[in-house]
């Protein structure tokens, strides 16, 4: 059984760490490292460095272009698979969610998941790569997709700005359900009469601020990509 299981998670029990350490090594160029928690510890009063942890190569475990395959992959998962909701317009994301059975005196339990959802970007030169994990979420159906993806989203969105991870145009473009909100690109409005703005907003709703016809300001900017319905905010003059 378990040869057959051990391919889809089931029966296969990893520490954090121990996940990202081999998602590192699957999406870096096949480079396995061996893992530290701190940087380094620095004497409190002259902040002098007494350990630092630098990067060790442990050995090389797939090929570049294996590599390169898994990060294609796994940014498909958050394009266009279960990962949808880590997924960020402008940005290359890769992903994989979990969903995992608990297990207690050898049996597992029922409706009682560790969901988890592991994440990098860029995804064709991975800077960060962030592991979620949840335990028994309660009040929501307990999908990786939809309890852990949508937390990692939120801490990718602070590591772009901390890393000014610049925006791109290259990302493979969002497959979308139904259900799920879709982006849109804000056009540019200024200059524009009221008239003419609102024919190139109709997927947004609109604030108005100031009096007059023509538009001198709008926020957020154009061919910034926001959530269809979010509310652009419009500046008039005379």
């Amino acid at each position: 059984m378990e040869l057959a299981t051990t391919a889809f998670g089931q029966g296969v029990s990893v520490t954090p760490i121990q996940q990202i350490t081999a998602v590192s090594a699957a999406i870096n160029g096949g480079i396995l490292y061996k893992p530290y928690i701190v940087k380094s510890l620095n004497e409190p009063e002259t902040n002098s460095v007494i350990l630092e942890n630098n990067p060790t190569v442990v050995r090389k475990v797939i090929s570049d272009d294996t590599s390169e395959k898994v990060r294609y992959a796994l940014e498909s998962v958050v394009a266009r698979g279960t990962g949808h909701n880590a997924y960020i317009g402008g940005y290359r994301v890769g992903g994989k969610t979990g969903t995992a059975q608990k297990v207690k005196d050898g049996v597992y339990l029922s409706g009682n998941y560790i969901t988890s959802f592991i994440g990098f970007l860029p995804a064709d030169k991975p800077e960060i790569v962030i592991y979620i994990a949840v335990d028994n979420a309660k009040g929501i159906t307990q999908y990786g997709g939809t309890v852990a993806a949508p937390i990692a989203k939120n801490f990718l969105l602070s590591a772009i700005d901390i890393l000014n991870i610049e925006e791109r145009t290259d990302e493979i473009e969002r497959e979308y359900l139904y259900t799920d909100k879709q982006y849109a690109e804000v056009p540019n409005v200024v200059g524009m009469s009221v008239k003419e703005a609102v024919k190139l907003l109709k997927k947004f709703k609109i604030e108005y601020t100031g009096k007059g016809e023509i538009v001198t300001y709008q926020s957020p900017s154009a061919n910034e990509k926001v959530y269809e319905g979010e509310t652009i905010r419009l500046l008039l003059t005379e």
